[in-house]
C-alpha cells in the first residue's frame, strides 16, 4: 500500500549537490512544496554502500529523515554506458573525483570508450528517487532516459554528464537543452512523474 505525501509542504533533499537541488526544487514548485538542502541543515552525507541506485537512494533518504525529523527525498542517479558494461553506473559521481570535476569524468568516459575499441555509443541515465519518512517508511521510484554519447561535450546547462548525452530523438545534448525541456524527458522527470502520481495525487 502506497503512503500518501499529499499533506507534505516541506521536505529535506538528502543531497549536497546544488544542481540536483535546483532541478528538484523546480520540479516540486507546482505542488507548493518547499525543498531544504541537507547541507543547509548541517546533515552529514552518509557513505553510499548500496549496490544499486535504489539501495543508495533509500540509504540517503532514510538517514536524512531520521536526522531531521522531516520527510526526506533522495536522488541517486548516474550514467550507464553500454560499451563499458554499464559503467560508471552507481559510481558516476566518484568518476568526477573528490572535487566533483565532471569535465574530468567526461574525459574518462571518452578515454574508456576509445580503449574499449567499441563503436557503440549507446548510454542511458538512471534515477532512483526515494521518499522516506522519519519512521523509516520509504517509497522509491526508478526512471530512465536513453540516448547516445557525443564528444566533445556540448553546452553549459544542466550538470554532471549532461553535455555528452544526446537523448533519443533529439539533436541537442542535455547540456544544451532548456531546463524545462529537459525536465519533460529526463530520467529524473520519469521517476518524478511516477512519485507524484503514486504519492502526491492520491
Amino acid at each position: 500500500m502506497r503512503r500518501s505525501a499529499r499533506g507534505v509542504k516541506r521536505l529535506v533533499l538528502a543531497s549536497h549537490n546544488a544542481g540536483k537541488l535546483r532541478e528538484i526544487a523546480g520540479l516540486l514548485r507546482p505542488f507548493q512544496i518547499e525543498v531544504v538542502n541537507a547541507g543547509a541543515l548541517g546533515l552529514a552525507e552518509p557513505e553510499e554502500t548500496g549496490e544499486t541506485f535504489v539501495e543508495n537512494a533509500e540509504l540517503k533518504a532514510r538517514a536524512a529523515a531520521t536526522a531531521s525529523g522531516m520527510v526526506a527525498l533522495s536522488d541517486d542517479s548516474g550514467l550507464c554506458v553500454a560499451a563499458l558494461n554499464g559503467q560508471p553506473g552507481i559510481y558516476s559521481a566518484r568518476w568526477a573525483g573528490p572535487d566533483k570535476d565532471f569535465g574530468l569524468a567526461m574525459r574518462r568516459v571518452e578515454d574508456e570508450l576509445k580503449h574499449s575499441g567499441s563503436p557503440d555509443r549507446r548510454a542511458h541515465f538512471v534515477c532512483a528517487l526515494s521518499l522516506c519518512w522519519p519512521d523509516g517508511h520509504c517509497e522509491t521510484f526508478q526512471g530512465e532516459a536513453h540516448g547516445q554519447l557525443v564528444f566533445p561535450p556540448r553546452g553549459a546547462r544542466g550538470f554532471g554528464y549532461d553535455p555528452i548525452f544526446l537523448a533519443d530523438g533529439y539533436d541537442i545534448t542535455f547540456g544544451e537543452m532548456d531546463p524545462d525541456a529537459k525536465h519533460a524527458i529526463s530520467h529524473r522527470a520519469d521517476a518524478f512523474r511516477q512519485m507524484i502520481d503514486a504519492c502526491f495525487t492520491h
